[in-house]
């Protein structure tokens, strides 16, 4: 999608995509569109949601004819479009990654890329044995930095890397915002934090680790805090009823309706009111009655809060990465490398396996974590 001339693609005309999954990440990546009119026009969306799909026509003129509340109707009809992006939510990744697959659209998935090891696989054949382009949004791989660091690496600048260190602080009122209140709060309805929010940080470590295989991985993690044993004495359900909101760090009213009394709409803000634009009678409606104004101890999340991760890998490279909520920063992500000679750094991009490969790492991390053992990847003998 979008190569220029010196790879073989003409560039005469824009990358026509359609978007599934009109939510806050469909939004964010169709707005290339809008700054690169020249290189993508958005043709089509589907979502069951009114507000958002109506709101993603007009921000891109959409004929009415290609407005869907379902994607199974897209792929009915004659492939109009070159790519799709796949923006539902986590568990509704794999059947229409799979479906505009065979019929001959190429993919941006967000990631994770589906719930499930099985899934993962599925999803990478459909679009192999359809001869599409998948591309999974690790977006942290287009990173400068990121990119400098491989290419240090790879020009011997440390020598052989011998261990890496690496930390995702989450951020305080983040990790309440999406995975206490929010969509990644509960397993059953998303995914295990570790592939929600850190499969990024998992596939950089085998970004970096190069060709080397995972031969054994360690995991521990627990919810820690946000639970009912640490609510307040005194404390309400809901922030807006709440006589101690104002001393507690997760209150609502600060996250969200005081950013709105700003003049502040976006992100967290932009997410909480599924069928309107955020202003302060919404934003006040939404936290009296949906799930961003309930105390973050009495809400129904089950997500690990904080997790770490032991990996090595072929020759003895030796890999510890952390996940952790309780930080201020929001996911600056710190790295430490240590090498045979000293220096640092990194670079490249995922293509379909190695994603894959990288995402069976984060289940066989949950698969320890959850054991409360070392496994052995790739034994599935002892499951």
């Amino acid at each position: 999608m979008g190569q220029n001339s010196s790879q073989g693609v003409s560039m005469t005309s824009s990358v026509r995509v359609i978007v599934v999954g009109a939510g806050s990440r469909g939004e964010i990546y169709s707005q290339f569109a809008s700054i690169h009119p020249e290189r993508m026009k958005v043709v089509a969306v589907a979502d069951p949601r009114k507000f958002a799909r109506t709101k993603l026509q007009r921000q891109h003129k959409i004929v009415d004819e290609n407005i869907f509340e379902d994607w199974h109707s897209i792929v009915e009809r004659e492939k109009f479009a070159d790519a799709v992006l796949i923006c539902t939510p986590d568990r509704l990744h794999k059947e229409p990654a799979v479906a505009f697959a065979k019929k001959g659209y190429h993919v941006l998935l967000e990631k994770p890329m589906a719930t499930t090891a099985e899934d993962c696989t599925a999803i990478v054949e459909a679009c192999m044995q359809s001869g599409v382009m998948l591309s999974v949004g690790h977006v942290l791989r287009y990173d400068p930095v990121i990119h400098k660091i491989k290419e240090l690496i790879d020009a011997g600048v440390i020598g052989d890397v011998i261990h890496i260190q690496h930390l995702e602080p989450v951020g305080f009122y983040h990790f309440a915002h999406s995975f206490v209140r929010g969509n990644w709060r509960n397993e059953a309805e998303s995914s295990f934090a570790l592939l929600a929010k850190s499969c990024h940080d998992i596939d950089l470590i085998h970004h970096w680790a190069g060709g080397r295989r995972c031969v054994k991985m360690s995991s521990f993690g627990s919810v820690s805090h946000f639970h009912k044993d640490n609510k307040p004495t005194g404390a309400a359900d809901r922030c807006l009823d709440c006589s101690v909101e104002a001393v507690c760090p997760y209150s609502a009213r600060k996250i969200y309706l005081d950013r709105v009394k700003q003049g502040h709409t976006g992100w967290p803000v932009s997410v909480i009111c599924p069928s309107s634009f955020p202003d302060i009678e919404s934003v006040t409606e939404a936290l009296r009655t949906g799930p961003y104004g309930r105390c973050v101890y009495e809400c129904d999340n089950d997500v690990c809060s904080n997790q770490v991760v032991n990996m090595e890998f072929e020759g003895g490279l030796t890999a510890a990465f952390s996940m952790v909520a309780f930080s201020e920063e929001i996911c600056k992500r710190k790295t430490t490398m240590y090498g045979s000679k000293n220096n640092n750094p990194s670079l490249i991009r995922s293509g379909p396996e190695e994603t894959l490969l990288s995402h069976l790492l984060v289940f066989e991390a949950e698969r320890s974590r959850l054991e409360s053992r070392v496994v052995y990847c790739g034994d599935t003998s002892q499951s």
